[in-house]
């Protein structure tokens, strides 16, 4: 049996959200499924006989009713009433959903992965963006999983939808993280092991989701909202850092340049005029500065801005030549320079991590490898659990 337990980089620290998120979905179960999953339903109330009227249409005869009857409990009853049923959508059922569970192993399944990533995905985004996004994605899972099956009166429980939102963002934001697999048959073997992010992602998405959406179709599980909450997310995360690239940062925006031009920025730089190269070539629109500016000069002007104390300038720069030059020598410098501003300037490790890895893929000279072993090797000192081989890039 393998399951994850971990996920690395993972920096030391409370993230405040994802922590009260479990709190509450914990909750949740504890005051709503324990006690009302041991008491029988009333059979003589209405709810009762809709709920029993809407499982054998659903069901077709699948199912003894008189079985079911005798097995329903209030719990059943209680998130037929508030979870979604999209053949009778109720907005407020678009929330509650999310907070109701069917199982232990059900809630235990959606919190273990939520503990797993939701840490990095919310000190990446801030904890209130990060709880609006994880509304939003759930309700976008939602409402996919209701697309699919406009005319069902099943109810629709469960956090997966949010969570798989969650997910679709963490594999846009950390392509290079691993995650910690524990592979165990007791008592005979229990070894832990990492594999690639992206490939446990990428497996939950195609295999345990899009393949058996096409195949299974309505089989009880919700793929649909697994689908819909992840590819919202990963839209966002994509949306999010090409932003990064296209905005023009605070110190430049409201300036107005002298002059502009791809030949105004090389004639500055040329002549040290290091603050007039960088007015000219953020006067430009992001879609006309390709080509602009050498991965050389780029990281020249990149650490005049970072000394001016403009590190987001610094940041837009070096992004918009990445987006620009996507091959080519120097590159390798250019990725190492944005690691080091958001491991050193913003405090973002794990997102400095995907940067100092491709830097010493890409083949970065002697001195500049020396430097980014140096910042993952102090990544590695804020991990909640070191690395193994900080500085060793991995193959995938």
């Amino acid at each position: 049996m393998f399951l994850p337990i971990g996920d690395a980089p993972n920096p030391k620290g409370v993230p405040f959200v994802t922590y009260a998120l479990i709190a509450l979905n914990v909750a949740a179960f504890v005051l709503l499924n324990v006690p009302l999953g041991t008491q029988q339903a009333d059979l003589s109330s209405p709810e009762f006989r809709e709920y029993i009227e809407v499982m054998a249409r659903e069901l077709e005869g699948r199912v003894d009713l008189r079985e079911l009857a005798a097995q329903t409990s209030a719990y059943d009853l209680f998130t037929f009433e508030h979870g979604y049923r999209p053949a009778s959508p109720q907005l407020g059922d678009l929330l509650s959903c999310m907070f109701l569970h069917g199982s232990f192993m059900h809630l235990f399944g959606n919190m273990l992965f939520l503990w797993i990533y939701g840490d990095n995905v919310e000190r990446r985004l801030g904890a209130l963006p990060y709880l609006i996004w994880y509304l939003v994605t759930g309700i976008a899972g939602t409402l996919t999983h209701a697309l699919v099956f406009q005319s069902s009166d099943m109810p629709l429980v469960g956090a997966s939808g949010a969570i798989s939102g969650v997910l679709g963002f963490y594999f846009v934001f950390f392509p290079r993280n691993v995650v910690r697999m524990l592979a165990f048959l007791p008592p005979f073997l229990m070894q832990v092991f990492e594999i690639p992010a992206r490939w446990v992602l990428g497996m939950y998405l195609v295999w345990d989701n899009l393949v058996p959406f096409f195949v299974a179709g309505g089989s009880g599980v919700a793929h649909g909202a697994h689908l819909g909450g992840f590819i919202v997310g990963g839209l966002m995360a994509w949306f999010m850092d090409r932003r990064g690239a296209v905005e023009q940062p605070a110190p430049f925006a409201t300036r107005a340049a002298a002059a502009r031009g791809a030949d105004v920025v090389g004639k500055a730089l040329a002549d040290g005029r290091l603050g007039a190269a960088a007015e000219a070539y953020f006067a430009l629109p992001s879609s006309d500065t390709r080509g602009v500016l050498s991965p050389e000069r780029a990281v020249e002007l990149a650490a005049w801005l970072r000394r001016e104390g403009h590190s987001d300038a610094a940041l837009t720069l070096l992004r918009r030549v990445v987006r620009d030059v996507p091959h080519g020598s120097g590159l390798a410098e250019v990725y190492a320079a944005i690691g080091t501003i958001l491991l050193e300037d913003m405090g973002e490790s794990t997102a400095a991590y995907q940067y100092l890895l491709t830097a010493l893929e890409l083949g970065a000279r002697p001195e500049t490898q020396a430097a980014v072993r140096r910042a993952l090797q102090s990544i590695d000192a804020l991990q909640k659990r070191r690395l193994g081989r900080p500085h060793t890039p991995h193959p995938w």
